[in-house]
């Protein structure tokens, strides 16, 4: 699966923290993502998979032949998202060959103008994922896609 695929079947997922929440993790959400990163790693081969009552998962993947020694490597991100705004019924946006101006977020009414984000300029001719502008995307958490593309290329 690709990293974009797995992120956009992530973000859907509602992970929002809640600072009035007084355990660990502070949402249902989060263990609903860490279970099914847990089944995630198990169908990639990785063994001794594990969520924990505080919603680490854990996983090793095992070495390759001949490097049973070499130094290893962990990888580690949070699940959380914020809670500024809603996590709930995120609707992902594919922005294909971005023409580099101002970004309409969905039909929200919300957009990022180009004059606010120069950055954005460079993004042309890229495919973009963006929020609808209803929710949070939440992908600066949902980025362990990354990590978990990684674990399947390992």
């Amino acid at each position: 699966m690709k990293a974009y695929e797995r992120l956009l079947k992530y973000v859907k997922i509602n992970t929002a923290s809640s600072e009035s929440s007084k355990t660990t993790p502070s949402t249902p959400g989060q263990f609903e993502l860490a279970r099914l990163l847990a089944g995630e790693l198990c169908g990639l081969g990785a063994a001794d998979v594990r969520v924990d009552d505080k919603c680490y998962v854990y996983g090793t993947i095992p070495a390759s032949e001949g490097y049973e020694d070499a130094v290893r490597i962990g990888f580690i991100a949070h699940l959380d998202t914020s809670p500024d705004f809603s996590g709930e019924g995120v609707n992902p946006q594919v922005i294909d060959e971005y023409d580099g101006g101002d970004l309409a977020l969905g039909q929200s009414g919300r957009v990022l103008r180009s004059s606010d984000f120069p950055h954005l300029a460079k993004l042309r001719g890229k495919t973009l994922i963006v929020t609808d502008g209803n929710t949070l995307l939440g992908a600066d958490d949902k980025a362990i896609a990354e990590i978990m593309t990684m674990a399947e290329r390992l």
